[in-house]
């Protein structure tokens, strides 16, 4: 079973780590193929005006664009899942989590990195900021992931069950060429913003303290204040409709 994630826009600062290398990231071999975009991105960023700066971090706070014009190749590092925070990792509560279901995270939720592409919950990363679908460069970085990384990752899930938690934008890095579910969460009959990342949270959660490995056995699992709507299959695609109660 193989979760597939989005990150957050929102960052935990600081790290304990050392700075990122070949081997703080899956799939080493492409590690030069993350670097052409980490390094304009780090390049840019130290030379960008401050408008320029505001307009890729989403912000015009001063101090949010001083804590991000850095280095990051001489940044301390932390696990991708602990990095990240914003309502689905609020929700996921990992520090929280016995050691055996922060292990199942680390191993099988990948997720999407604007600037480190798709990355494993315990690669290890530096802070950050680039606005979801903000770019520098005139870079394409969706469609330069999507073309260097899908052929490996479709082998690395050849053999999984995969359920995709990912927010629509990041389907444009890696498009799952199996079978494959997800999820749509509604309240009164409307799809819900806040509460979908919420319950995805909830769910990754739920995945690890029941050591889930199969779609059969999500199928099976109990959500509180989840009920199971409607299961709809279109192509590889099954999607499980949640309504809250």
């Amino acid at each position: 079973m193989k979760i597939l994630f989005s990150p957050s826009e929102t960052k935990n600062s600081g790290g304990i780590e050392k700075p990122f290398d070949k081997n703080s990231f899956i799939f080493p071999e492409l590690f030069e193929k993350r670097m052409e975009i980490a390094t304009q991105y780090n390049e840019f960023v130290k030379n960008a005006s401050k408008d320029e700066l505001s307009k890729i971090f989403g912000t015009k706070k001063e101090d949010v664009i001083n804590q991000y014009k850095k280095d990051i190749f001489n940044s301390p590092t932390m696990k991708a899942i602990q990095r990240y925070e914003g309502v689905a990792y609020d929700y996921l509560e990992y520090n929280n989590l016995k050691e055996n279901e922060k292990e199942y995270i680390d191993e099988n939720v990948l997720i999407f990195s604007n600037i480190f592409g798709v990355i494993k919950s315990g690669d290890k990363i530096p802070d950050y900021k680039l606005k979801q679908g903000e770019t520098f460069n005139n870079l394409k970085i969706e469609k330069f992931y999507m073309d260097n990384f899908s052929k490996v990752i479709d082998e690395y899930l050849k053999d999984e069950d995969i359920i995709d938690l990912r927010a629509g934008f990041y389907e444009k890095f890696y498009k799952i060429e199996k079978p494959y579910v997800t999820m749509k969460f509604i309240k009164d009959g409307k799809v819900v913003s806040h509460w979908a990342k919420a319950y995805r949270g909830i769910i990754l959660k739920l995945l690890a303290k029941n050591s889930i490995s199969s779609i059969e056995e999500l199928m099976s699992m109990q959500i509180e204040n989840l009920k199971i709507e409607e299961i709809k299959k279109q192509k590889l695609k099954t999607e499980i409709v949640y309504s809250i109660i």
